[in-house]
This record gives structure tokens, C-alpha cells and sequence, in this order.
């Protein structure tokens, strides 16, 4: 008989057969069991038919100008995924990813056999690290989806079969263009870039369509390892990495030898944009909106004391306004709450991307350009700087303790158990740091009291357009920049807010039976209060002093005296409901003859909505800040339209407009004439010292309102010359309105013109009286 021996044993050849076969059947049976136990979710993960068909995606919202530009996104920290169509991919996307990483996909149903084998003999019995993976992209797509992590060798052991099995039965749920499709909107190409819409814009600044083959195989071959494979710091790695996707569609004849070779010789070219909440267009905007849309319905114990206002606003816009609170408004089909940070949605602004850049631009070129370094010029080397030198030593020292304390620095510290002495160490102890400059951020070194002093220096400044009309809002300015100065001084922020409340008190007179062409005598007027003290206005001009004036000269040239006239002839009680007739949400409005001179705060926001009765025949007009609001499947779920109250009469409305345009053809709004020839009516305001500088300026299609101020009301100019709002706040409307007008693809026209009523063009003298040398526009109160 024959025989054979192993390890020194004689064996039969039958019995050795036999005992293979037994093997290869027993190692059959124990596979199909693990998998059958795998499959039925006894070991490890398997999820059911329910998930597999709705994956659990979290997609950041975006946030689209009126224009079609996305102005930022949404989303969870890590999480800031994009939803992209198979349709919306450009193909060389989907050409590259199979060549390199699957190049059977459209043949196998979640395994390729082929691939697995080479993988184990080549890797498992020949080392060979560059044999290739086995891995198809509907088991990479499954690991993505549902596979964490292995903690221990178990969970490796059976980590592989566990994404077999899912991605065969992905391949039964799913179509080969709708795994593609998950594929490249779950993947994380690093950066905070999730999805490939994410990264075509985060590295190339475009959408995922619009890519190049290049570019596309540069977002494929960082598939390998989005880590290692970083353009940001390993740009030689991935253009090498990106050529061998390259080599490998030409090899799977998607693209030819001399294509190949020609793109290879591309050097790699980002255009990198971090995905960042406090970069880009509209930051402050994005801000202000994401936090009205995401408020709860307020709840008084939830306020302090101090919050009253707060509490009075919220609860206002509760009611009123369809966008303050939205999340928590509306539910999705599931009976949850919509989430802006997971749901994918996608809000449709009233932002105007050139306009909302023409402001941006403006606002800096005026305030960052111009009249910050004239601040810093007129405080070098006061010992008060950069408060007013009227302020003491002492005086700015306590202001900037308090500025510490109020700091999240201190609170942290605080929080944490330090003592007093600690901290005053800590913040007297100098440490680099980044601080913002208008040419750019600069590394230094110094405390951080010193650096709570320099921020102190920088003019701070708020801006809103919109459309009279309709309440759209096409541009939206908080500040300087809100990666350093976060407070919102368009809608958030209140400033007193000087002669820009005289048409308001010209609204009442109108009202009440007054007419632009009344005349009073222009001489200094005392008015006795209800606590029995005479109160009496300066003026900062006297030209046509002790002459009879109408009360569109008054208005045109802000004559506080003719202002004190008017309101000893009118009821204060009278204007303060008149105010908050306009819009105005201020509660604590004192109703006193100052009223007359602006002592209130008011917000640029709420000015400009106010100003639009102006335009509209007495109808102010609200802010509109969304028009609508699709899901995640592109259905509308929410409208959103301006709503309108009547605050003056039409024939009232007419006669404001035209002393309005008076202001700027006469009076102290003249510098507008330096940037446009439109037919143009506002009102300028400057506050007691020159803490405030206003102008609000609109045409028969657009107003605009500007506010520029230091931080605290100390902190200002000591000399009108760059004080009042003529040369603060105006310059930044006309540089703005000098963009919009250049830009005809804006449709806005220089030779619009509003429609006047005919009694109203004329006081006599009036037009030709001030011969345009108006009087500078100040305020004092007493």
C-alpha cells in the first residue's frame, strides 16, 4: 500500500484527503455561520433595513445670497458636510475615484473576488505592500457608514467581514450611482472639509461639477489618507499622489497617454478657503441669523433683571416675526425640530453678494484706511488715549478694570478658583499673541491688559442696505472684523443716535398741521421741563441768525434751534409713540424736550427700516432678511415676506421727502455730491463730543444706514473736523453707493429719481440760500 509521511507518521493518501476535505468543509460551514451571524447582527454591528435604506448623514446648512453665491455654511464641528447630486459631480470625479480605488465597481456586488484573492496571496504570502488593497468602494463606503474603529483584536479579527457583508447588502438597497454619490458626500478630505462639495470649495473655490481632471484627481488620491495626503502642508506628496490617480485613469482608458503626461506637468494650484464661521462675506450677518433661528420662546424667569429689554424684544419678535425662532418653530415629518446643523437645509438670504462685498470694501477703505489712522494720529502720546483727554488717569484705569472683568479671560479664571492677585498677575504678564491690524494680523508680544487697551483704539462701525419697498436687505456690516470684534453694531448694538432723529420730529410736526415752508425766527429757544428747570439748546452755527427761517432750512441745515421750536409746539410723550411707531423697540425712550436731539439708542438696523416710511408714502417697511428656506430634498418649507405699518399719512410722507432731499442738496449732507449725482435724501447725526457719527442716506430703490464710534462713547475724536457724521459715517454710504452705481449688472441707476408731489419743491430762498456752505451738524444736550 502506499504511504506517505508527515512529521514522521505514515499516513494513508485516502485519509489525508479525507481529512482536507473535512477542513475545507468545516472551515465552509464555519464561515457561512460567522457570516450568517454576522448578517443577523449577533456579532458586531449589522444595521437594519430601515438604516441602510436612510443612512444617518448630518449635513450643514447653507447659507445662499439673493444671487446664487453661498455665503457660509452650518454645521456640527465636525460635520460640515454639503449635499451634492450624482448629476452635480463632475465626472472626472467619479472616472478617477474608480480607476484608482475600484476598477471592477460596475461589475462586482460589494466584493470583487478578484481583488480580494490578489490582495491575500500577493500582501498575505508575498509581502507585498504595493500589491494593491481589496477593498471595494461599496466596502469603504460601509466602514464609513457603520464600522467605528477596532478597540481590540476580536474587533479586528471580524471587522473586514462585518463590511463585507454590509456592503453586500448596500449593493441590493443602492444603485451604483447612488453608492457614488454617498461615497463622495460622507468621505472627510481634512480641513473641516466633509463631502466633496465641501472640498471642491474649501480647495478650489468652486462646486463639485466645475472641477478639472486635475483638480479632480487631486480630491480622489487624498482618498488614500486625507491626513498624510494634505495639500495645505504636503503639497509636493499630494501633487505626486494626485499623478498616480492620473496614471491610473489613463490606464483604465479614461483619459490617453498625452492627457496624462500634459496634466501631469500641472503644477498643484489651491485656492484654500478654511472652512470658518468667522471668515468670509456677511460674518456678522451669518451670525445674527443663525442666532434668531435658532432661539426659544423666551421665558421671563429665564431673564435677569437687568435683561427687561431683552425679555420685551424677544418676546416681540416671538410673535411678530416668522424667522426669530424658526428651529423651534417648525418640525420635520419625523415630528422633530428642525436642526440648521444636521438637516442639510438650505437658506435663501435677501444678501446680495457684490453689494454685501461693496459694503465690506467701503467700510474699510473709509474707516480702516482714512480715518483710524487720523485716530491714532490725534491720540499719540495723550496719556488718556484712547479715550478723550477730558477723561482723568484714574478715569480710563477704572474703565479698562471694568473692560478686564467683563472679559471671558477673567471669567475663566474666576471660574477656575483663582484669587484677584492671580489674575491682575496673569493679565499683567506679557505672552504672544495675534492681534487684528488693518494690513493684516500681526504676531506680538504683550499683555493681554495691553491688548484689551490696543482693541480699545479701534473705530468701530455698523452698516444695513436695503430695499425700501420690498425690506430686502442687501448688505449687513457688524463691524471691522469679526474674528476680532464680535459685537454686532447693525442690529444688536444701540447708539445714541443725535440729529438723525430730527425727521422723526418733523414726521410729528408734518402730523399736526405743520408744513416745510412755516417760518419761525432762528434764535436760541428755552423750554421749561415738567420738573420746572429751563432747558436750552446750543447751536454750533449761526448763520441767518435772528432771521425768519422755514422749517425745511431747519431740517436741511440741523439747526437745533428750530428742533427746540418745534418740540415747544409738540407733545415729547406724543413723540416717543411716534418713535416706536417707527420701528423702534427702545423702551426706556425718556420723553423730555432733549428727546429732539438724538439722546436715545437706537440701532442702525431700526433706522433704516425707519427711514423707509420716508420712501413709501408713510409705510415702514421691515427688514427682510431670508426669503425662503428649502430642505434637504429641495422642497420650500417656509416663505418669508417684509411686513408693512402705516406710521405718517402719504401727503406727510411728502412733505418729509422732500426736506429730506433738501438735507443733502442744502444742507449738511452735501459731501454726497462728492460720490454720486443721484437724487439722493438722508439725514446726518453726530452726538454730544463726537461719540457717534450717523448718516442715513436712500434713493427711490435702496437706503442705507451707517454708524461709526469707538467702543465705549469716550472713546472718540476731540475736534469736529473727522467727529461729525458728515465725515465719519457719510463717506462710508457714498463709498458704497459709488461701488453699487459702477456695477451695472446691479440694475441700480444714478438717473432714478422719486415722484414728487408739486407743492412741496420750494420754500422760496431756501434752495439758493445756504449757497452749500452748510452748518456743521452737532449735538449738545444738557
Amino acid at each position: 500500500m502506499n504511504q506517505v509521511v508527515v512529521k514522521g507518521t505514515p499516513v494513508t493518501i485516502k485519509r489525508l484527503v479525507r481529512w482536507m476535505w473535512i477542513a475545507f468543509v468545516s472551515f465552509i460551514a464555519f464561515s457561512v455561520i460567522i457570516f450568517c451571524f454576522i448578517a443577523w447582527g449577533w456579532i458586531g454591528y449589522m444595521p437594519d433595513v430601515e438604516e441602510l435604506e436612510n443612512p444617518h448623514y448630518k449635513f450643514a446648512s447653507e447659507i445662499l445670497s439673493a444671487d446664487g453665491k453661498i455665503l457660509g455654511t452650518w454645521s456640527l464641528s465636525k460635520e460640515n458636510r454639503v449635499y451634492v447630486g450624482y448629476n452635480d459631480m463632475s465626472p472626472s470625479l467619479v472616472r478617477a475615484l474608480i480607476a484608482t480605488e475600484d476598477i471592477r465597481f460596475e461589475d462586482h456586488s460589494g466584493i470583487d473576488i478578484r481583488a480580494l484573492a490578489r490582495a491575500i496571496i500577493k500582501r498575505g504570502l508575498f509581502f507585498q505592500k504595493n500589491a494593491g488593497g481589496g477593498s471595494t468602494i461599496t466596502q469603504q463606503l460601509s466602514k464609513q457608514l457603520y464600522s467605528p474603529g477596532a478597540g481590540n483584536f476580536m474587533e479586528r479579527l471580524f471587522q473586514k467581514p462585518i463590511e463585507w457583508v454590509i456592503a453586500v447588502k448596500l449593493e441590493r438597497y443602492y444603485t451604483k450611482e447612488e453608492l457614488l454619490t454617498m461615497y463622495f458626500n460622507k468621505y472627510d478630505f481634512g480641513n473641516n472639509a466633509v463631502g466633496v462639495k465641501t472640498a471642491s470649495y474649501t480647495y478650489f473655490s468652486k462646486e463639485p461639477i466645475d472641477l478639472k481632471v486635475e483638480e479632480a484627481a487631486t480630491l480622489v488620491g487624498m482618498c488614500k489618507n486625507s491626513s498624510l495626503y494634505n495639500p495645505v502642508r504636503r503639497k509636493d506628496l499630494v501633487e505626486k499622489r494626485r499623478n498616480v490617480v492620473l496614471d491610473q485613469m489613463r490606464k483604465a482608458d479614461y483619459i490617453t497617454e498625452e492627457e496624462r503626461d500634459s496634466l501631469m506637468a500641472i503644477p498643484l494650484k489651491l485656492k484654500f478657503h478654511r472652512v470658518d464661521h468667522t471668515e468670509g462675506l456677511a460674518t456678522y450677518f451669518r451670525e445674527y441669523l443663525r442666532m434668531i433661528m435658532t432661539a426659544k420662546e423666551p421665558i421671563k424667569s429665564d431673564y435677569a433683571a437687568w435683561q427687561s429689554q431683552n425679555y420685551y424684544e424677544d418676546s416681540l419678535a416671538w410673535e411678530r416675526d416668522p424667522l426669530y425662532g424658526w428651529c423651534a418653530k417648525n418640525k420635520k415629518k419625523d415630528g422633530t425640530n428642525y436642526n440648521i446643523y444636521t438637516d442639510g437645509l438650505k437658506i435663501f438670504t435677501t444678501i446680495d453678494s457684490r453689494m454685501q462685498q461693496y459694503a465690506e470694501e467701503a467700510v474699510e477703505e473709509h474707516l480702516g484706511h482714512f480715518l483710524q489712522p487720523l485716530f491714532f494720529k490725534e491720540k499719540k502720546g495723550r496719556s488718556s488715549a484712547p479715550y478723550s483727554d477730558q477723561l482723568t488717569k484714574q478715569q480710563v484705569r477704572d474703565i479698562l478694570s471694568k473692560s478686564m472683568r467683563q472679559s471671558d479671560r477673567y471669567h475663566a479664571m474666576k471660574e477656575a478658583g483663582f484669587s484677584e492677585n492671580d489674575i491682575h498677575k496673569a493679565f499683567n504678564t506679557p505672552e504672544q499673541m495675534s492681534v487684528f491690524s488693518w494690513h493684516g494680523v500681526v504676531d506680538t508680544v504683550m499683555t493681554p491688559m495691553d491688548s484689551i487697551k490696543y482693541y480699545k483704539y479701534f473705530l468701530r462701525a455698523g452698516l444695513m442696505s436695503m430695499d425700501p419697498l420690498t425690506g430686502a436687505v442687501k448688505a449687513y456690516v457688524g463691524g471691522p472684523n469679526y474674528a476680532f470684534f464680535q459685537y454686532d453694531m447693525a442690529m444688536m448694538g444701540r447708539r445714541q443716535v443725535g440729529s438723525t432723529i430730527k425727521p422723526f420730529l418733523y414726521s410729528l410736526a408734518m402730523e399736526n398741521g405743520f408744513s416745510p415752508c412755516d417760518e419761525t425766527r432762528n434764535v436760541e429757544q428755552t423750554i421749561i421741563t415738567s420738573g420746572g428747570q429751563a432747558w436750552s439748546p446750543r447751536n454750533s452755527s449761526r448763520a441767518r441768525y435772528g432771521e425768519m427761517v422755514t422749517l425745511k432750512w431747519g431740517l436741511a441745515n440741523s439747526n437745533n434751534w428750530i428742533s427746540a421750536y418745534l418740540m415747544s409746539r409738540l407733545n415729547a410723550a406724543s413723540l416717543v409713540r411716534l418713535i416706536h411707531q417707527f420701528g423702534v423697540k427702545n423702551k426706556d425712550i425718556v420723553a423730555s424736550p432733549a428727546l429732539c436731539l438724538g439722546p436715545c439708542d437706537i440701532s442702525v438696523g431700526e433706522m433704516v427700516s425707519a427711514y423707509t416710511a420716508f420712501v413709501n408714502k408713510g409705510l415702514r417697511c421691515d427688514p427682510m432678511f431670508v426669503s425662503k428656506i428649502e430642505d434637504s430634498e429641495g422642497n420650500v418649507i417656509s416663505t418669508f415676506h417684509s411686513q408693512m405699518e402705516e406710521v405718517i399719512s402719504a401727503p406727510s410722507a411728502s412733505k418729509m421727502l422732500t426736506m429730506l432731499r433738501a438735507v443733502i442738496n442744502e444742507g449738511t449732507g452735501g459731501r454726497v455730491r462728492r460720490y454720486t449725482h443721484a437724487d439722493v435724501g438722508g439725514k446726518t447725526g453726530t452726538t454730544q463730543r463726537n461719540s457717534d457719527g450717523w448718516f442715513v442716506g436712500f434713493t427711490p430703490s435702496l437706503i442705507t444706514g451707517c454708524w461709526v464710534g469707538g467702543e465705549d462713547r469716550d472713546i472718540h475724536f476731540d475736534t469736529m473736523i473727522y467727529g461729525q457724521g458728515a465725515s465719519m459715517a457719510l463717506p462710508i454710504w457714498g463709498l458704497y453707493m459709488k461701488k453699487v452705481y459702477a456695477d451695472k449688472s446691479l440694475k441700480y441707476s444714478e438717473a432714478e429719481t422719486f415722484k414728487l408731489g408739486s407743492e412741496y419743491t420750494g420754500c422760496g430762498q431756501d434752495s439758493t440760500a445756504t449757497g452749500g456752505k452748510a452748518g456743521l451738524d452737532s449735538l449738545f444736550t444738557e
